[in-house]
Order: structure tokens, then sequence, then C-alpha cells
């Protein structure tokens, strides 16, 4: 498989977003004050790191299979930590670190529902197609906790 230079530049870019997804859920693992929002946060990176290494995967000639039926979001049931009524300082500063990941979600989202038109090749456009679901995944389970902690 040879990558046209359009679709290298595209790839790359993609890998630049999900590094810096990486970087923030790492960064925000630390800062979470509720240990449930800290394992989403560290599980969220761990998942970005996947879709880093599958766009490395094409870059290097191999398109990873995928099946396109993540179901993560759907299946996530976060453990309440804060109650409606309370209004911590911990409560805001966890609210404001989940809602900040919920836009760069929907962005990085945009990104790949955008990106899938440059390819011709299926396979990557299927690949591209899974991770845009992942994204979308991502900012549900990201919903679920917001509400389940009374944020949303």
């Amino acid at each position: 498989m040879v990558l046209k230079e359009k679709e290298i530049t595209v790839i790359q870019d993609l890998q630049t977003q999900e590094k810096s997804c990486i970087e923030k859920y790492s960064k925000y693992a630390q800062q979470a004050k509720d240990p449930e929002l800290k394992k989403l946060f560290e599980t969220l990176s761990s998942k970005e790191q996947e879709h880093y290494n599958s766009l490395q995967q094409v870059l290097d000639g191999n398109v990873p299979d995928v099946d396109c039926n993540s179901t993560e979001g759907a299946n996530y049931n976060p453990t309440p930590t804060y109650d409606a009524a309370t209004d911590s300082e911990d409560k805001k500063s966890d609210c404001f670190l989940a809602t900040d990941c919920i836009g760069t979600e929907k962005l990085v989202s945009s990104e790949y529902n955008s990106d899938v038109f440059v390819f011709g090749n299926t396979k990557i456009r299927k690949l591209l197609a899974d991770i845009q679901i992942e994204e979308q995944n991502h900012a549900e389970m990201l919903w679920k906790y917001k509400t389940a902690n009374g944020m949303a």
C-alpha cells in the first residue's frame, strides 16, 4: 500500500490530535479529585494511544482490522462520587475537566468525520470511521460521568 502525500499529511495531523489527547488525559488524570474520573481519564488516554498506534501502522503500510461496533459508551456506568446538591471545589474542578474533554472529543470526532473522505482505500476509511465512533463513545462516557455526578 502506497499512500499519497496528502494522505500521509492527514494521518500525521490525526496523530498530532491523538498525541494531544493522550497528554491531556494523562495530565487531567493527575488533576482529577475523584478516583472514578481519574480512572476514566487513564482509560481514555490508553484508548487514544491505541488510536495513535493504529495510525502509525497505516503509515508503516499496514491497516489494522476493526469492527466499527464499539459499545464502550453505551456500557459505561460510572459510580457517582458527588451528589446533585454538592457544590464543592473538587466537584467544580472535576466538572471543568470532564466538560473540557467533551469539547475536545467533539473536535477530534469531527476531524475524523471529515478526513475519512480523503482516502480511497476502504480499509483505511473503515479504520478512521471506527476511531471516529470511539471518539464519540469517549464523549458519551464523559457525559455519563457528569450526569451521574450531578454536573450536567
